[in-house]
Parts: C-alpha cells; sequence; structure tokens
C-alpha cells in the first residue's frame, strides 16, 4: 500500500498549515478524509488519480475540515461512497449520503483492507484506519507531532475517551502513523506515551489548581481543554462541580 499524501490547501488558525488528506489508490480507489472543497486540493485528487474513478471517501470525523468537501467530490465524481461513523447533528450538515461505518468494520481500500478503529475523544465520531500488514495508522485528529489534540468539551470533546483512545492505539502497536495535520508519524509509540504522559500532568495541575482556590476553567486557563480536564475528574468524582463553580473533593 503506498497512500499519496494531498493537501487540502486550507491553512487557519485552527487548521495550522492545513490538512493532509490520503489516497490509495489501486482497485478501490479511496480517499481518507474530504477536505473542505478548495480548488487546489480537487485538482491534485484529479491528477493523483490518473484517470481512475474515486470509488470511496472514508471520512475520520465530522469537524469541517475533515468532512465539507464532501459536496464538493459528490459534484466531481457521482457515484462516490461516503462513508463514516454517524455523529447527525452534524453530517446533516453536508448534503450527501452517508454510510454507516463501525468499529471492527474492514473495509476494502486500494488493493488491501483496512480495519476501523473507534477513537473518540476528540469528537464523538473520530475513527482511524488501520492497515494491519506494514501497521499503518490512518490516525485523523488522534495525535499530532508537535503539538497536543483539542478537545473540545463544547462539541462533544471527552476526554477520558480520549484517554482510552490513545491507549487503545498505542496498544496496537503501530509502526505509523499518517495524521491530517503534520508530519507522518515514524516513532508513534513514543508520542502516544508522551500524549498520555501531557494529559496526566495537565491532570494533575488542575488538580493542584482547584486544591489552592481556583474554582471556574477561566482561572485555570484554557477554558475548553480544563473542562473537558474537570468533566472526567467529576466522573471519577475527584472533583464536583455547583453551578459553574468547581471544586475538589477530598481524598484527592
Amino acid at each position: 500500500m503506498n497512500p499519496i499524501a494531498l493537501h487540502a490547501a486550507n491553512p487557519g488558525p485552527m487548521t495550522g498549515t492545513g490538512n493532509w488528506t490520503w489516497l490509495i489508490p489501486g482497485r478501490v480507489p479511496t480517499l481518507i478524509d474530504a477536505g473542505v472543497g478548495e480548488t487546489p486540493h480537487l485538482a491534485a485528487l484529479d491528477e493523483a488519480l490518473g484517470g481512475a474513478a474515486l470509488r470511496q471517501v472514508l471520512v475520520t470525523h465530522a469537524h469541517s475540515d475533515h468532512a465539507a468537501g464532501a459536496s464538493a467530490i459528490a459534484a466531481r465524481t457521482p457515484g462516490v461512497r461516503f462513508r463514516k461513523m454517524p455523529w447527525p447533528a452534524r453530517d446533516s450538515r453536508w448534503p450527501v449520503r452517508w454510510e454507516r461505518l463501525a468499529d471492527g468494520d474492514r473495509i476494502e481500500a486500494g488493493d488491501e483492507h483496512l480495519t476501523v478503529v473507534h477513537t473518540p475523544g476528540h469528537a464523538p465520531d473520530h475513527l482511524c484506519f488501520w492497515h494491519a500488514e506494514t501497521r499503518t495508522l490512518f490516525g485523523g485528529d488522534l495525535v499530532i507531532e508537535g503539538t497536543t489534540v483539542y478537545i473540545p468539551a463544547s462539541l462533544q470533546g471527552d476526554l477520558a475517551a480520549s484517554l482510552a483512545s490513545l491507549e487503545r492505539v498505542l496498544a496496537l502497536v503501530p509502526a505509523r502513523i499518517l495524521p491530517a495535520h503534520g508530519s507522518a508519524i515514524d516513532d508513534p509509540v513514543r508520542l502516544l506515551r508522551e500524549y498520555l504522559e501531557h494529559r496526566r500532568e495537565r491532570e494533575a495541575q488542575i488538580l493542584d489548581a482547584l486544591r489552592h482556590g481556583a474554582h471556574d476553567p477561566d482561572a485555570i486557563v484554557a477554558r475548553e481543554t480544563v473542562i473537558a480536564h474537570l468533566e472526567k475528574l467529576e466522573h471519577e468524582r475527584r472533583a464536583a462541580r455547583r453551578g459553574d463553580v468547581w471544586t475538589i473533593i477530598n481524598g484527592d
């Protein structure tokens, strides 16, 4: 399997230098993530296909930079399949026929097969796609080299789920992760462990802030990520909230 990296031509404050999408050529030409419909991305896709017809688009999750290009691709390629795990509140933003994917599904892609791995946390519908023969993971927004992935509590981000997803992928012992942002990750076990350690360190800092009198996320800084941590601590009965005020539970 020789996936082709195609840039989505969408740099910005939330996307950094922009997204990578991944074309898997072969018997079933498959694109992982749809980009946002920018003309340079669509032109690069046509060139990489070399006259072959795109058969399917596998979307890692329904954030706009990964899914919004579905409509533009559908307009250029009638009959292409769009497949993802459902997130009804967001999937309806793009008027294509979404086909359901579920954890453990085995999908023909190119001349190979990929296995669907549900990895919620960054988004409830987040999927990775695993090629067991080469131990390659198409990682979406699971991890990014050089920075941490945003866990948006207001968009159903879930830190506890994110940690479980990182542990699940770590157990696969991937040799390579091809992410949607940043460079290919050739030492993914190291990076996955660093992510887990970073989250544990941040959690300890939040608990310490609560212990020393900080009672709302704005006082702790980085509101969205902090809320995700606080919700995890609440679920574990290590922190509690009354309205917008958070407190530590005795024993921590």
